[in-house]
């Protein structure tokens, strides 16, 4: 006998265990089997601090439906886990937790707090892995990485030596964004923009001769204290003759000059420019042009400096009202306006970021951007969407070079080591103990350690062992699939391509696909501060893993944002109970477990029908699965298996099994348990704990159904014309049901059932179907028949008549119409005498109006169809 189901499907019961099966097996570990074709996937590695949220449900599942797609298509698959140092987002949370204790970085030194550091990573750095696994992902966790292990270290370090030494990374007084709250730079990828209302102050600052003033407009009249010059643009007439000449620094005093410079705008404002050097990175560069003094305002928090004694120690904002009033009390302040602009903010803590002159550690750009826009250019990266390649051009076409030293000390140390006596700098990926100049052994690491992004970007090959020659980078480096979120395509995506490109002279993978974020029920992006935030681990304890898995492959296109629906996983989770059904009626069906081959040369015209279906599916769902397609694919499958498996073919079933003919029974049960095992293989990517734990109560050959093989279209399935015949009598059913329902004729009063068909053959063959699906209690073909008397319906292949005497009890039937009938005008009357109230309809609020008039429509509406019913009725009487 076959194994039982139980009764219901408890996910909680199920999941555990059979992720501990494929633990057990070993099923998820590759094995780097020769003469088979690769397919290998990194995982993006989450932060340590990070707990599993939606945006890393949707991107795992996304990666283990291509994974277990490709694992069971015969490839020899790799999924590559592991976890990100996260460099600002855990410095941060250890400081926070010592703060608790009283404590700050610079009591415990560097060695205390890096203890600390890893300490934390231990008891927390796990947690999230963990948390994928109540997922279902199918990671090799053999092969588990983390960034600031020693392999990816290793290669840290020798992509910093090796850019060093060809030039591409060099050590430079630049203008960077500082955060002041996190106390480090940012690269630009790690400012987001955001609208704030701010104000343009109209200044006049004047002419150290007595000769007038000059009006210009600034938004941050704090950093005027740094100003060491005003620009006009040289081809602006109207200050032609006062370039060169000396104004006054308004409440500073200090003597600046008028300089001509391309970077200003002759027709925006009045044409005329501060120039702040240390805050302001164009100011900066037109600095640089004219040899003009950097003269920093700020401390490292954004306070402001003891040169200027009024307010030294006043925060930035605190300073910008105290220097208003001294500039409005001087005369200076012209006038105020209100004006929106975009501020840059930390991506990590939301603080508006100061630009900032300082000496910091730099890749150079260009030369490494261009080999990264060709690739994918030339077509050997692609994008899926392909409108995402707009956004990785931008970013490559308009780079600047990326500041790649941070001021923390949780992260990858900048292997560079300064000589305390002749000056030099000694870059090397081993530890160094002497100068290489002068051989003093007074040297001293840079303090600073490199941008997270820096080791994330060597992902796809430090993890497969690179820069040794492993037989795991030899044999799956270049990867296959990066899946990822639109919004890391600067930070990552990009980063990834010109590093490997430059290091191993191929790029990191053939494909990016990109989805987008999951976003609330109204379609507002998950955040704390809006409290809308959905924890999937509590989702998958309601509903389980393959239920929230589904609802996010649901309706999933590439590259769109998806909100995500309550009732969605609830419908998911009914689906998963529908299947569990199904599996328990074919269970209780099967007389052993046995597999049964299917003989296509003695099969019934349903079962034909059904596996042409099955067929079309197997060809369209693996179509939809190898061109990203995966929301297509589970729709379909969804609707196979509720609509064409569950409602038509079980039911179909039901009485040849129950009949007394066995080969007929046993033909049935062969197909029932072949069509339905090729589809839970089909869904096994999407919903992987229920498809195995059916599977292996199913007949079946193998240990599991993830290592099984993916079913491929087979011709001998192909029965097109059968496949048309059986809809049109399908077609029929349905409409003789849906008028049924319309006359709320019960299924247990039968009635003959007349066909006029020029397919008598088709409906020949569907007469047993008819009888039992569409309550028939006989079923007569032919070309024509007499429709007095009878209720008709049309299909593309047929008009039906029903004798209207069989279906309805006329006396019975028109009391319950002309009941109806009567409610119907009582409410007319009631809305009729509500809307001729001149008071109620000049008070009443417009919406409660005009709701009572679409009510009144829907009931003159209702009126007019019994009235047509009754009509009918008294006319077949």
């Amino acid at each position: 006998m076959a194994k039982e189901l139980a009764k219901q499907y408890d996910p909680k019961e199920v999941e555990d265990r059979i992720y501990k099966q494929w633990l057990d097996g070993k099923y998820f570990h590759a094995k780097r089997e020769e003469g088979k074709p690769t397919f290998t996937i990194v995982i993006p590695p989450p932060n340590i601090t990070g707990q599993l949220h939606m945006g890393h449900a949707l991107d795992e599942t996304l990666q283990d439906i291509l994974i277990r797609f490709k694992r069971m298509q015969g490839y020899d698959t790799l999924w590559v886990p592991g976890t990100d140092h996260a460099s600002i987002a855990t410095e941060a949370k250890i400081v926070e937790s010592m703060k608790k204790e009283g404590l700050t970085k610079q009591d415990v030194g560097r060695d205390g707090f890096l203890e600390r550091a890893w300490a934390w990573k231990e008891k927390y750095g796990g947690r999230i892995i963990e948390q994928l696994k109540k997922l279902g992902s199918s990671c090799d966790w053999d092969r588990e990485r983390f960034t600031l292990d020693e392999g990816c270290s290793r290669a840290v370090r020798e992509v910093f030596e090796d850019l060093y030494n060809k030039g591409l990374i060099y050590r430079g007084e630049r203008i960077i964004n500082w955060c002041p709250h996190c106390k480090t730079s940012i690269s630009d990828a790690e400012v987001e923009y955001e609208e704030q209302a701010g104000h343009f102050w109209h200044l006049r600052y004047p002419f150290k001769d007595g000769s007038g003033y000059l009006e210009l407009a600034t938004t941050r009249p704090e950093t005027l204290l740094g100003d060491t010059a005003v620009a006009v643009n040289p081809n602006d007439e109207r200050y032609k003759d006062i370039v060169g000449k000396t104004l006054i620094l308004p409440i500073v005093h200090r003597e600046i000059p008028v300089i001509a410079d391309d970077y200003v705008e002759v027709d925006f404002g009045t044409g005329v420019v501060k120039i702040t050097p240390a805050h302001d990175p164009n100011d900066f560069e037109v600095g640089l042009r004219h040899n003009l003094e950097v003269i920093n305002v700020l401390t490292e928090d954004a306070k402001i400096v003891s040169d200027y004694p009024k307010y030294a120690g006043m925060d930035r904002y605190e300073a910008r009202k105290a220097i208003v009033a001294d500039l409005e009390a001087e005369g200076a302040l012209v006038s105020i306006e209100d004006y929106s602009h975009n501020v840059g903010t930390c991506y990590r803590c939301g603080t508006t970021v100061e630009p900032r002159v300082s000496k910091q550690w730099f890749v150079k750009m260009k030369p490494l951007a261009e080999p990264a826009i060709a690739a994918v250019k030339d077509g050997e990266t692609k994008f899926i969407p392909k409108r995402f390649e707009k956004v990785y051009f931008h970013w490559l076409e308009n780079i600047r070079d990326w500041c790649i030293s941070r001021q923390l000390w949780w992260g990858h140390r900048i292997p560079a080591w300064y000589c305390d006596d002749c000056g030099e700098i000694t870059v090397s990926k081993d530890e160094v103990h002497c100068c290489s100049h002068c051989g003093s052994k007074n040297i001293t690491q840079d303090p600073d350690t490199l941008d997270t992004w820096f080791s994330s970007a060597l992902w796809p090959f430090s993890t497969l062992g690179w820069p040794e020659e492993t037989e795991d980078f030899k044999h799956y480096y270049p990867t296959n699939t990066l899946v990822t979120g639109y919004d890391i395509i600067p930070f990552w995506v990009m980063r990834m391509m010109f590093s490997g490109l430059e290091q191993t002279g191929k790029v990191p993978f053939d494909t990016v696909l990109i989805h987008g974020l999951v976003r609330d029920s109204k379609g507002r992006k998950m955040s704390k501060s809006l409290g809308n935030g959905i924890d999937p681990l509590e989702i998958i304890d309601n509903y389980g893993a393959d239920a929230l898995r589904f609802s996010l492959a649901t309706g999933n296109s590439p590259g769109n944002d998806m909100r995500y629906i309550d009732e969605r996983v609830e419908a998911s989770r009914n689906f998963a109970n529908k299947i569990w059904n199904a599996a328990r009626f074919i269970l209780m069906n099967l007389e052993s477990d046995k597999e049964l081959p299917v003989n296509t040369d003695d099969i019934a015209l349903e079962d034909k029908w059904i596996l042409s279906k099955y067929n079309t599916l197997v060809a369209q769902v693996t179509d939809n699965l190898e061109k990203y397609e995966l929301g297509l694919a589970v729709q379909k499958l969804y609707d196979f298996i509720w609509d064409v498996f569950c409602d038509w073919y079980i039911e179909i079933c039901k009485s040849r099994l129950n009949g007394d003919d066995p080969k007929a029974a046993d033909t049935c049960r062969s197909v029932l348990v072949s069509v339905f095992t090729g589809t839970l293989k089909l869904l096994h990517p999407f919903m992987p704990f229920i498809t195995e734990e059916i599977w292996q109560s199913m007949p079946h050959s193998g240990e599991s159904i993830m290592i099984s093989s993916w079913p491929l279209y087979n011709e001998a399935y192909r029965f097109e014309d059968e496949e048309k015949q059986f809809e049109k009598i399908m077609a029929a059913i349905k409409a003789i049901r849906n008028r049924r329902a319309e006359m709320n004729v019960p299924p247990s009063k039968k009635a003959k059932v007349c066909i006029a068909t020029p397919f008598k053959d088709t409906f020949l063959k569907g007469t047993a179907y008819i009888c039992r699906l569409a309550y028939a209690s006989a079923v007569e073909v032919g070309d024509s028949f007499d429709a007095a008397g009878a209720v008709r319906v049309v299909t593309d292949s047929a008009q039906i008549y029903m004798p209207m005497k069989e279906l309805v009890d006329f006396e019975a039937e028109l009391a319950r119409l002309n009941k109806d009938l009567k409610k119907a005008e009582e409410d007319r009357e009631f809305f009729e005498k509500k809307l001729n109230n001149q008071g109620f309809v000049s008070k009443a609020p417009a919406a409660v109006v005009e709701q009572q008039r679409t009510q009144l429509k829907k009931v003159l509406d209702k009126i007019e169809i019994l009235k047509g019913s009754i009509k009918e009725i008294e006319n077949m009487n």
